[in-house]
């Protein structure tokens, strides 16, 4: 994969990558690149943190090969993150306690975004993030 984001358009950044530890590396660089080539800074941070969240968790509790990631511009500085994979499984928040080095990326992803959810799709679920940058409706 290039270090451009060759599959930036005007509204949308998608891709599909394999189910590894890099594929959150990547797909944070990705919709970063995809972002900023939009004029989006301000989103940025939070975007790169819950993608990378998501993407791993995709990764680490389902059995998929792929995992798809997305952006959709759905305002002036406004964007919907997706990621997908083969799992019918639903995330699950958890409430880990104060010593527990794992369980708290849904909480993150919930503390940064404006509103998330999942849904099940054709081949297993997806799992989005609407990102508003401050006074955007």
């Amino acid at each position: 994969m290039s270090t451009t984001a060759a599959h930036v358009g005007p509204q949308r950044y998608q891709e599909r990558y394999p189910a590894t530890p890099k594929a959150a590396t990547r797909a944070r660089r990705d919709i970063s690149l995809a972002l900023k080539s939009w004029g989006m800074p301000q989103l940025m941070d939070a975007a790169a943190q819950i993608i990378t969240e998501l993407v791993a968790n995709a990764v680490e509790h389902t059995d998929t090969n792929t995992v798809g990631a997305s952006v959709v511009r759905t305002g002036e500085v406004s964007a919907r993150i997706v990621v997908t994979d083969t799992s019918r499984t639903g995330p699950a928040p958890c409430d880990p306690r104060a010593e527990d080095e794992h369980g708290r990326g849904l909480m993150l992803v919930a503390a940064l975004a404006h509103d998330w959810g999942s849904e099940p799709v054709h081949g297993g679920k997806r799992v989005w993030a609407e990102l508003r940058a401050d006074g955007e409706q």
